[in-house]
């Protein structure tokens, strides 16, 4: 049994060790040893929490999918334009490349929001590896329908704050919203089969091009 008063800790680091083992080895190579030694601890106590690979596997799939509305939500103030507020959504459901592979993968809430992260290209890795997944196993659909849903009522309610500040033309939200989500999912796979855009550019400027669509302020 862990140490009193060290549960949300243990919970939290056998979660970034199980998306990071994901990461490296896939979900068919994952197990709960890989797990325990990445995050250093034993293999009791991963079974303390989660009592199998499927919950494991479920847990660390909710967590790398809340990651993103974690990110935005802490970044949106009520303040900014809706221009404004679709660009943090943006950066963070389709980022713009960089390298940053020296950091480690965090989804915790214990150390601040603000330090979340998941290097862009584990976040490749875990996309495809999650969603190929979830093609056949309803649990994983369950997860992926439950964010998606959530996601896509986030961004309708910009696109309808848009609207109410004459900033936006969007003649049906809840649809914009449906084809910018549907669009960064495609895009999102494109990245991680390496097609790039025809110009050779970050293909996040597509969807870019697709919000500005309905912008009036220009």
């Amino acid at each position: 049994m862990p140490k009193l008063g060290m549960e949300p800790k243990r919970r939290a680091d056998v979660i970034n060790a199980t998306l990071t083992c994901i990461s490296l080895y896939g979900i068919d190579g994952m197990t709960l040893d890989k797990v325990a030694e990445h995050a250093d601890c034993s293999k009791g106590v991963v079974t303390y929490y989660y009592k199998n690979k499927d919950q494991l596997t479920i847990e660390a799939f909710k967590a790398f999918m809340a990651y993103y509305g974690l990110k935005i939500q802490s970044e949106i103030k009520t303040t900014m334009k809706p221009s404004e507020m679709m660009d943090i959504t943006l950066q963070h459901i389709l980022p713009p490349y960089q390298k940053d592979t020296g950091n480690r993968i965090n989804v915790s809430q214990l150390d601040g929001i603000e330090n979340m992260f998941i290097p862009h290209e584990d976040q490749a890795r875990l996309f495809l590896q999650f969603f190929s997944k979830a093609a056949l196993d309803r649990n994983l659909q369950e997860v992926v329908s439950a964010s998606y849903t959530a996601d896509l009522e986030g961004i309708a309610k910009i696109f309808g704050y848009g609207n109410m500040t004459g900033t936006m033309s969007v003649q049906d939200p809840r649809s914009a919203a449906y084809g910018l989500l549907a669009m960064v999912v495609g895009l999102s796979f494109f990245r991680v089969a390496n097609v790039p855009p025809v110009h050779g550019e970050d293909n996040r400027y597509i969807c870019e091009e697709y919000v500005g669509r309905f912008s009036t302020e220009f």
